[in-house]
C-alpha cells in the first residue's frame, strides 16, 4: 500500500483537499438549507475526499467506482437543494480523468461525461441539459490532459534509467575488454618472455659446475644477474599491466562495484558480508564480480527493482554471493548470454549458479564456489615428467618455491617414470604427453593400473579435443594447459591430491559438448554405459549419484570414498548440471526414468 509519491500524486492531492476544504465551508454557510443535518453532510464530504483516495492506493478500478458513487452521489443532492450546486461534480470529473489507466476511459468517460450529469439535470430541474454535460466534458477533458502529461512523464523517466543502465553497462562492458586484453598480455609475457628467462637461468646454473676458470665464474655470475634482472622487470610489467580491481580484497571489490551502480543506476542496494574473509585465487574474485555485475544489471535492466539485497558469506569450505531483488520476476526466466555465461564461469571453477525467480516476488541468483584447498603442514611429493630438461628444470623451480609441494624424481620420459614411481612413490605425478620410448598416455595408464592412489595431472600444450578425451580415459586425474600461472598450478595440484579433477578451461566446454555424442563404437555395450556417454557422466559421478539416491548426506559419501565434503559437492553439482536438473530429489528421479538406477 506504500507507493513512492512523485510530483503528479502531491498536485492530485492538493487539488482534492482545497475542494472539499472549500466545500464543508460552503456547507456550513448554507446549512440552513440542508435536509440533512450538518454534521451527517460534513461526514459525507469526507468520506467522499477519504474513501476514493484510500482506494486509490489499492487498485484505480476500485477508486473510480467509489468516486462516482460518494462524490457523484453528493453532488446529486446538492444539485437537488442548489441547482447551481452540479459545479461541484466538476473536480471529481477532473479526478477521474486524471486517475484512469489502461483501457478504463471507455466507460469511466461516458459514465462521467453523460449518465451522471444527465442524473444530475433532472434532480436539480434545469431546463439546459446540455450545460452540464459541456462543463463536465471540459473538466474530463482538461482531466485526461493531465492523465497523458503523467503517462509522458513515466515514460520519460523510464527511458531515462534505462539510458542510464545502458551507459553503465557499455562501459562496464569496456572495462572487461580492457581487463582481459591486459590479462591476455601478461599472459603472454609470462607464458613467453618469463618462461624464457627461467630456462636460461636454469641452464647456465647446470654449466656452473662446468666452468673452473675465475673468468668464467665471473662472466656466468654477471649473466645470472642480467637474466634475473630482466625477469623481475617482466614481472614488474605484467603487475603493472594488472588491473587496479585485482589487487583489492574481494569484498572491497564487491562493495565498490555496488557504490559505482548505486550511484548510476539511483537503486537502493544493501550490502553484507558474513565469516572471515580470506585470500582467494583471483580467477574466483573475478568470476564474483561478474555475477554481481550481471546480476545488478539485470534486476534493473529486466526485473525493473527498486531495492537489492547482496550478500557474501565466507563458508568452511565454499563461499557464496547471493543478490535478491524487489522486481517484476518471471515465472519461466529465459537464460541469456550474461547468465550463461555465469554459469560457465562457475562450472569452470566446480561452482554452480542457481536462479529463483516467480512473478511479483523478485529474483535471486546464487553463486557458490567452493573453496579452494589452505596450505597446511602436509607436504605433497612431486614427479615431473617432461622430454626437455629446462621445462622440468622451471618447473621444479616454481613448485618448490611453495612450502607444501616437494619434488621427489624428474624424469624424461614415460618409462623412466613408471620406474621411478616404484622407487620414491610419489603422491602426484605432473606427466607430459608427446615423449619418446614410452608417451604420456600409456605411462598413465600403466601408473593408474599398478599404483591407483597416485593422482596424474596431464601438463601439456596440446588444445585438441580427441586428444584431451584420449588423456581423460586413459585415467588422468586432470588435463591442463603448459601456460596457466604458477600460483594457479599450485593451487591445481592441491585440489587434485585431495580428490578433485580440473580439465583446462579452454578445453571445457568443448570437452562436455562432444561427451553427449561420443561412442566407443561396440555393439554390445550396455545400457548403462550408452546412458552415461549419452549424459556425460564418468564413473565416479555415477558412484556418487546412486549413493545420492540412498539418501546419504554429502559428508558420509565423502567418508566412504575418502574424498573432501567440497570435491563430492563439486561431483554432485557436476551430475545436476549433465542432467540438466536442479536437486538432488529430480537427479535421482531422472536416473530413474533413464535407466542409470
Amino acid at each position: 500500500m506504500v507507493k513512492q509519491w512523485f510530483w503528479y500524486d502531491w498536485i492530485l492531492l492538493l487539488f482534492r483537499l482545497i475542494f472539499s476544504v472549500s466545500l464543508i465551508l460552503t456547507m456550513v454557510e448554507f446549512q440552513g438549507g440542508l435536509t440533512l443535518p450538518l454534521w451527517g453532510a460534513i461526514s459525507w464530504e469526507i468520506i467522499a475526499f477519504s474513501v476514493p483516495w484510500f482506494c486509490l492506493l489499492l487498485n484505480y478500478k476500485y477508486y473510480l467506482v467509489t468516486e462516482m458513487i460518494l462524490s457523484g452521489g453528493i453532488s446529486l443532492y446538492l444539485s437537488f437543494l442548489f441547482p447551481e450546486a452540479y459545479l461541484t461534480f466538476l473536480m471529481p470529473a477532473f479526478m477521474i480523468a486524471a486517475n484512469s489507466a489502461k483501457k478504463s476511459h471507455r466507460w469511466s468517460g461516458p459514465i462521467t461525461i453523460l449518465v451522471i450529469p444527465i442524473l444530475i439535470s433532472m434532480v436539480s430541474r434545469q431546463s439546459t441539459p446540455w450545460l452540464v454535460i459541456v462543463h463536465t466534458g471540459l473538466a474530463y477533458a482538461l482531466g485526461f490532459a493531465f492523465h497523458l502529461l503523467v503517462v509522458n512523464h513515466r515514460q520519460n523517466e523510464i527511458i531515462r534509467d534505462q539510458n542510464t543502465v545502458l551507459e553503465q553497462y557499455v562501459s562496464q562492458i569496456e572495462r572487461v575488454t580492457i581487463l582481459e586484453e591486459r590479462t591476455r598480455l601478461s599472459k603472454d609475457l609470462h607464458d613467453t618472455i618469463g618462461h624464457s628467462y627461467t630456462s636460461i637461468i636454469m641452464g647456465m646454473e647446470t654449466l656452473r659446475l662446468e666452468l673452473v676458470t675465475d673468468v668464467g665464474q665471473d662472466k656466468l655470475d654477471s649473466l645470472l644477474h642480467l637474466a634475473r634482472k630482466s625477469i623481475d622487470e617482466v614481472r614488474g610489467y605484467v603487475h603493472q599491466m594488472e588491473s587496479p580491481q585485482d589487487r583489492l580484497p574481494l569484498v572491497e571489490s564487491l562493495q565498490q562495484l555496488i557504490n559505482e551502480f548505486q550511484a548510476n543506476s539511483n537503486v537502493n542496494v544493501r550490502f553484507r558480508s558474513f565469516g572471515e574473509e580470506s585470500a582467494i585465487p583471483r580467477q574466483v574474485q573475478m568470476t564474483f564480480y561478474r555475477c554481481l555485475q550481471e546480476s545488478l544489471t539485470n534486476a534493473v535492466r529486466h526485473g525493473q527493482a527498486t531495492e537489492i539485497g547482496v550478500s557474501l558469506q565466507f563458508e568452511q569450505r565454499q563461499t557464496r554471493l547471493e543478490v535478491q531483488d524487489n522486481g517484476l520476476g518471471a515465472e519461466h526466466l529465459q537464460e541469456g548470454f550474461g547468465l550463461r555465461a555465469m554459469k560457465e564461469r562457475a562450472f569452470n571453477l566446480q561452482g554452480q549458479i542457481s536462479v529463483y525467480s516467480e512473478v511479483g516476488e523478485g529474483t535471486v541468483i546464487t553463486c557458490t564456489l567452493p573453496r579452494q584447498v589452505e596450505l597446511s603442514d602436509e607436504v605433497i611429493r612431486l614427479l615431473l615428467v617432461d622430454d626437455q630438461p629446462f621445462i622440468r628444470e622451471s618447473l621444479r623451480t616454481l613448485l618448490e618455491g611453495q612450502g607444501d609441494l616437494k619434488v621427489v624424481g624428474m624424469a624424461e620420459d614415460g618409462q623412466q617414470a613408471v620406474d621411478i614411481c616404484e622407487q620414491v612413490q610419489p603422491q602426484v605425478v605432473l606427466m607430459d604427453l608427446d615423449m619418446p620410448n614410452r608417451d604420456g598416455i600409456s605411462a598413465t595408464q600403466l601408473i593408474k593400473q599398478q599404483w591407483p592412489d597416485i593422482r596424474v595431472l596431464i601438463l601439456t600444450t596440446f588444445q585438441e579435443k580427441e586428444k584431451a578425451i584420449e588423456v581423460l580415459r586413459s585415467g588422468a586425474d586432470g588435463y591442463l594447459l603448459k601456460s596457466m600461472e604458477p600460483r594457479e598450478l599450485a593451487e591445481t595440484i592441491r585440489l587434485v591430491h585431495h580428490g578433485g579433477t580440473i580439465i583446462a578451461q579452454d578445453m571445457s566446454t568443448k570437452l562436455f559438448e562432444d561427451l553427449e555424442t561420443s561412442q566407443n563404437g561396440s555393439e554390445a555395450q550396455s545400457v548403462e554405459s550408452k546412458t552415461l556417454d549419452a549424459y556425460g557422466l564418468t564413473s565416479r559421478e555415477l558412484e556418487i549419484l546412486k549413493m545420492v539416491a540412498q539418501g546419504l548426506r554429502y559428508k558420509t559419501i565423502a567418508s566412504k570414498l575418502y574424498l573432501s565434503d567440497g570435491t563430492v559437492r563439486n561431483y554432485a553439482s557436476s551430475v545436476y548440471l549433465k542432467l540438466e536438473v536442479r536437486n538432488r530429489e529430480e537427479a535421482v528421479q531422472k536416473a530413474m526414468e533413464i535407466g542409470l538406477l
